[in-house]
């Protein structure tokens, strides 16, 4: 579900030998990554899930992963954004002055 550039994600319970867009047996939750608060993006109903499991439905690795955030509260921190940095600036090297070796390069030694 969703549109472009903001999707929008329906928790089903749906037979393995039907299509991924066929009829859902039923829907149990909903996710949207788009909510800010990331304990406000995921919606499940937690005892129809596991009644499901029950009975012998196996969960993506997805809803999974999401049923044990909820379960544990564990949804992690938010990270502020980068900060701006801004470009480097080069500076242009002085020429070296007519007749003067560079500092690194040292004349050979003759043997």
């Amino acid at each position: 579900m969703g549109r472009t550039h903001r999707p929008f994600y329906r928790i089903c319970v749906i037979d393995q030998r039907k299509a991924r867009d066929a009829q859902a047996i039923e829907e149990v939750g909903t996710y949207d990554p788009m909510v800010k608060d990331k304990s406000k993006r995921v919606t499940m109903k937690l005892d129809r899930i596991k009644y499901w499991i029950s009975v012998g439905a196996q969960p993506s690795d997805k809803v999974a992963i999401l049923m044990d955030k909820l379960e544990n509260n564990r949804w992690g921190e938010t990270k502020a954004p980068p900060a701006e940095i801004a470009p480097k600036v080069r500076e242009k090297a002085a020429p070296a002055a007519e007749g003067e070796a560079p500092a690194e390069e040292v004349p050979a030694a003759e043997a």
